[in-house]
């Protein structure tokens, strides 16, 4: 069964080039979030295997929401993505539990290595 993975970024762009990647290689996208609010209640209505996190979101930032899940979910898994120069906020998103992280804009490569390594596979 493929993994079920959610995609949150405010960039509608970034989610579909984000989906592309993960369903050409085999993954299950299970939804999509644009802001903090509605990437908390998906999260809650769908635990996928991973939820892929921008680290600057509108309503309720990256670090914001990774906190709460992981509050509610201690076991899940969480990509953060993030442009550069972004770097203290990556390293808290880490210090708080974060699995990794990729830097915009994306190497579909590398996300697909980060996905695979987050996952297990």
């Amino acid at each position: 069964m493929a993994k079920r993975i959610l995609v949150v970024d405010d960039a509608k762009f970034m989610r579909v080039i984000i989906r592309e990647v993960l369903e050409d290689a085999g993954y299950e996208v299970v939804g999509e979030a644009e802001t903090g609010s509605e990437a908390l209640w998906k999260y809650s209505d769908l635990k996928p295997d991973l939820m892929i996190l921008d680290i600057i979101i509108p309503v309720l930032e990256g670090n914001v929401v990774l906190g709460r899940v992981l509050d509610k979910y201690p076991d899940a898994k969480i990509l953060i993505v993030s442009a550069i120069g972004q770097r203290l906020l990556v390293d808290k998103a880490l210090k708080s539990g974060a699995a990794g992280y990729i830097v915009k804009p994306l190497e579909p490569e590398q996300l697909l290595s980060e996905v695979k390594r987050i996952l297990g596979e």
